[in-house]
């Protein structure tokens, strides 16, 4: 396998795996936001949004101090998930968390409650309705919130670089492979790397734009802040 082939390959799979851990939980917390009065909700939102306010270098620090080996959970992955794809991973879905839940929340937002509860006064269960009513009604803005998610995992430098290094086959995703190949002045290699990312890029984000025009979200999009 090329360099240029295995680098692409571990960025996929870095940001297949921050989405595994990033979309369960994000779309947990968009429907609690949503259809829940909870106490506390700007805190929450602030919380959620901090990684968009916050430089990603700072969240690969606060990351490193955590789980590294004197961090609190260092001990609880052997030698520490530091400096591995899995901390990659982690980094990448932290970033795009933000913006899964944000997209969510409007797709949720969009599901008229009443046909839920018409489903429940028809004797569904809570998880019943959830699967058989809400998602199929909110799948493409769903899906649109995991493209998107997906595209920033994939395009995050500074988290990854700190807590997981820049090791050539083990964590060099595509911007640290790049990166890497600008410093060592080899222009060919990285112009062939970029062309990549923006394809990649560009391929996602038509098919983000295509769902939430199609779930009829793009309407919407100034009310992908929390408050909406």
């Amino acid at each position: 396998m090329s360099p240029d082939l295995s680098i692409v390959m571990l960025s996929l799979r870095v940001a297949a795996v921050a989405m595994l851990l990033a979309l369960p939980i994000g779309f947990g917390l968009a429907w609690i936001l949503v259809r829940k009065q909870v106490r506390g909700r700007f805190l929450i939102e602030a919380v959620v949004s901090l990684p968009l306010a916050l430089p990603p270098v700072v969240v690969g620090y606060g990351l490193l101090i955590v789980l590294g080996g004197r961090g609190p959970f260092g001990g609880l992955f052997g030698d520490g998930l530091v400096f591995t794809a899995y901390a990659a991973s982690l980094a990448s879905a932290i970033v795009a968390f933000p913006l899964i839940v944000r997209t969510f929340v409007v797709a949720l937002d969009g599901v008229d409650p009443r046909l839920e509860l018409a489903a429940r006064s028809l004797g569904a269960g809570p998880w019943r309705v959830l699967l058989t009513v809400t998602v199929p009604l909110a799948y493409r803005g769903l899906m649109a919130g995991a493209l998107i998610g997906f595209v920033r995992a994939l395009s995050e430098f500074g988290a990854t670089i700190v807590v997981a290094g820049n090791i050539p086959g083990r964590t060099q995703t595509l911007p640290l492979g790049i990166f890497t190949r600008i410093q060592a002045g080899d222009d060919e290699a990285a112009v062939r790397l970029v062309v990549v990312s923006i394809g990649l890029a560009i391929a996602t984000l038509i098919a983000h734009d295509y769902l939430l025009r199609r779930g009829g979200l793009a309407g919407r999009r100034q009310r992908a802040g929390f408050g909406a």
